[in-house]
């Protein structure tokens, strides 16, 4: 099985077929830096690392990490460092919080549980194998897959094995660096793999209910793309095909999009906002799948989109920060960091973003409206 980032791929975007990423109005949305800190000790002068942690708010700390060595917390009032964590090879992917307790996988091949109060690692366990995933806690249990594509349910006080479910991939067919954070949902976990297969099992037993094979590509299979369930539907989205929408009980194919992409999409009333490979930015509706509005030339793969203060947002891996009306796709603002974003953004209560650029840079964003007419209070 080969592995590739996202950020090195080639890609063949699209012409614009509606609005293209330049056209909005920005007059009335005004985007800065109030803080930014370089997480690295010492410089990245070998070849670069991939940085796709979404910044941690707990207490008054900001906590990230980096691909290269590991975490670090910082005052989110003063930005004095206050601790960090050295992760050989560093981390990747998200992590996942519950009260004082960060979970979170290492490029070493270790998962972690850390206790964020006392800065110390609680426990270990080894899955011989990197994780580029982002877990999912539930029910006492942590769940996630490693890069060998294997699905492992521990529990989450001490780092136990409870179950595991190996798909591993024996195929000499190339796959997208990285994997989907698992779903649950009444006592299934729902987990899409590397083989273009979505899977759902007991979350007790990790014996499987139903698969469906979904993404049937010659050249990439993945689904790096967490199932975001709403009542009795799944929406998920499959590198380089489709986003699909599946019935939760059976497993079948309820419609598909035109574009798939390597990020979940957003539920927003009755539509999803979701992006694709192919550099797209689009809405359509829950029940068919319909196009209400795209914007394309998006450069590079595009962050998982969150709402904010009535914008979609989301990050370009070659490019800025952009800032996107939800209502018609209209861009209205933009910050560009410097060689890109692939992590997911995070908001605080105060409504301001943080992420970690490609270059391991943190920053925190200011979002302000100039026009004091503009009124976006629907998705608050």
């Amino acid at each position: 099985m080969f592995k590739f980032a996202l950020i090195f791929l080639g890609l063949s975007l699209t012409s614009c077929q509606h609005l293209e990423k330049n056209n909005g109005e920005k007059n009335d949305l005004k985007v800065s830096a109030f803080w930014v800190q370089d997480t690295l000790k010492e410089p990245n002068v070998g070849y670069r690392k991939i940085n796709r942690f979404a910044p941690v708010l707990y207490k008054d700390l900001i906590i990230v990490a980096n691909g290269l060595e590991g975490l670090v917390a910082y005052d989110v009032l003063d930005k004095s460092k206050k601790w960090s964590i050295a992760i050989p090879k560093g981390v990747e992917a998200p992590g996942a919080v519950i009260n004082s307790r960060l979970f979170i996988g290492g490029l070493n091949g270790v998962f972690y549980s850390i206790d964020l109060d006392t800065a110390k690692i609680v426990w270990e366990f080894d899955t011989r194998s990197e994780v580029v995933a982002e877990p999912l806690i539930q029910d006492g249990h942590v769940f996630f897959v490693s890069g060998s594509n294997i699905l492992y349910c521990l529990d989450a006080t001490n780092g136990r094995q409870i179950w595991v479910y190996n798909r591993q991939d024996t195929s000499a067919q190339m796959t997208i660096r990285g994997g989907a954070k698992p779903s649950y949902s009444a006592g299934q976990i729902y987990q899409g793999f590397s083989d273009g297969s979505l899977v759902s099992l007991n979350a007790k037993t990790g014996t499987p209910n139903w698969e469906v094979l979904l993404n049937r590509n010659t050249k990439f299979k993945d689904i790096d793309a967490s199932a975001v369930i709403d009542g009795d539907t799944i929406y998920i989205n499959s590198y380089d095909d489709k986003l699909y929408a599946v019935s939760k009980s059976t497993g079948s194919i309820l419609w598909k999009s035109d574009f798939g992409g390597a990020t979940p999409p957003l539920v927003f009333s009755d539509r999803l906002v979701y992006s694709s490979s192919k550099g797209h930015l689009m809405v359509v509706t829950k029940k068919a799948g319909e196009l209400i509005w795209k914007v394309s030339n998006l450069q590079g793969i595009s962050t998982e989109p969150i709402a904010h203060k009535g914008l979609i947002v989301v990050g370009e891996s070659q490019g800025a920060v952009l800032f996107y009306d939800l209502m018609n796709g209209q861009l209205k603002s933009t910050f560009d960091p410097g060689r890109g974003v692939l992590g997911r953004l995070t908001t605080d209560k105060n409504k301001r973003v943080y992420f970690i650029s490609g270059e391991a840079n943190v920053y925190g964003l200011m979002v302000e409206y100039t026009n004091k007419n503009s009124n976006f209070s629907f998705l608050e």
